[in-house]
């Protein structure tokens, strides 16, 4: 861990936030010579202040570690860039315009990646008064059930949450050059591809 560049860090949250040092110690509970001392690369903090600091200056500890806090480059936000993340604890659903950092149950969410749909999964797709009405001959076990269904367009993404025992359908309001995801317990994320309107 490079002292200076964790120092540097710290600095540039705390000033990105609008806090002085003495703010930030009140925050974190220590003096502000130390936030001083940290700042000038004269020392680096204690494992135990990691998470009150990451909390006060609303940031990963991971970044605080690395001294790097760059951003990003800009990818524009288009939904066409979708990345979905599951928690394999929880079962929670992210969804993001572009690949995130992403963490639930303090465990790291990758990225789901989209298969082709198979015959296994085919989509029956109606179309009822100005909705898609999609069914999947799918069970919907306990350890054997669609997680989630999404409706993404270039600028929105609908999605809906499935459960076990429950049926394997879902209704989405059409949307223009709209693609079909569905995620399997057991199979992953799989893209259906542009549902098409009248």
């Amino acid at each position: 861990m490079d002292c200076g560049k964790v120092g540097g860090v710290i600095r540039a949250l705390r000033k990105e936030k609008g806090m002085t040092q003495k703010a930030l110690a009140d925050a974190v509970n220590i003096s502000d010579r130390t936030v001083s001392k940290w700042e000038r690369g004269l020392g680096c903090p204690d494992v135990s202040l990691l998470a009150p600091l990451s909390d006060a200056l609303n940031v990963n500890i991971e970044k605080i570690l690395s001294g790097d806090i760059k951003p990003e480059q800009a990818k524009g936000g288009n939904m066409k860039n979708i990345k979905f993340y599951c928690c394999p604890v929880c079962g929670n659903v992210l969804a993001a315009a572009a690949e995130v950092q992403a963490c639930c149950c303090g465990r790291k969410c990758a990225p789901l990646k989209a298969a082709a749909a198979d015959k296994d999964h085919a989509a029956e797709i109606e179309e009822i008064e100005d909705d898609f009405y999609i069914t999947v001959r799918h069970p919907m076990e306990k350890t054997h059930y669609l997680t989630f269904a999404a409706y993404v367009s270039w600028d929105s993404v609908l999605l809906i949450k499935l459960y076990p025992e429950q049926q394997a359908e879902v209704r989405f309001p059409k949307m223009r050059g709209g693609d079909l995801y569905l995620c399997c317990s057991e199979h992953g994320l799989m893209k259906y591809g542009r549902l098409k309107t009248r």
